[in-house]
């Protein structure tokens, strides 16, 4: 059985394709302590994913939906480098079933710059916003466009997924204990809003989309 953090994640904006990749060439025979995959055989993924219809012949289609994968943080390489064109035999790490067992320590293995489509490890940042002591866990499109647009722009940086999701903490948190924060109420010391979603301004939106097709690789 998936867990809720893999739901929400599986619940992003991915093709159907890569979500029968995960679920059911992937995920099945992963194994539960280190959340590593069996090796990756592409003769039988492209017999899974066909079906009664062929839409996958060719390797790098499925290049592609691990990238998918990988994107939304469902997925890293079990290797230093990923190398997206030669996965065919290798091994991937699913991280978020890595973490029930391993408190996190997957997510300290695969290092990236910042992506446009860049979203939180939910689970890990839920704990370590407890742990900071912020009261809301949830946060808008219009937080993490900000925070993203930021290391957009600063493209030599890079960061674990852990490192990553620590630092969008710090950035939520700073936010909200700024004064003048527009929110619409105060708890304590800290601005907090009634709703656990807003939407991103149309300059936090715009400067997303110039990037996107810039640093996705």
């Amino acid at each position: 059985m998936i867990n809720q953090s893999e739901l929400t994640s599986l619940n992003q904006p991915i093709s159907n394709e890569a979500r029968v990749l995960y679920l059911l060439a992937l995920r099945p025979d992963v194994n539960k302590q280190n959340g590593e995959t069996q090796p990756l055989n592409y003769a039988s993924i492209k017999t899974l994913l066909n079906g009664k219809t062929d839409i996958i012949s060719l390797g790098r289609q499925i290049n592609a939906l691990i990238k998918e994968l990988v994107d939304s943080g469902l997925v890293v390489n079990s290797e230093p480098k990923l190398d997206i064109n030669s996965m065919n035999g290798k091994r991937l790490i699913l991280p978020l079933v890595a973490t029930e067992q391993h408190n996190y320590q997957n997510l300290h293995l695969h290092w990236q710059s910042m992506q446009a489509d860049w979203t939180p490890n939910l689970k890990l940042f839920a704990e370590l916003a407890t742990m900071v002591g912020i009261i809301e866990h949830s946060f808008s499109d219009e937080e993490r466009g900000e925070f993203i647009s930021y290391w957009l722009s600063r493209p030599e940086s890079s960061f674990t997924l852990f490192q990553w999701t620590q630092k969008f903490v710090q950035h939520i948190k700073k936010k909200r204990l700024a004064f003048g924060s527009q929110t619409v109420k105060r708890v304590g010391n800290q601005m907090v809003s009634n709703k656990a979603s807003v939407s991103a301004d149309d300059n936090a939106k715009k400067l997303v989309e110039k990037y996107s097709g810039k640093h996705k690789r």
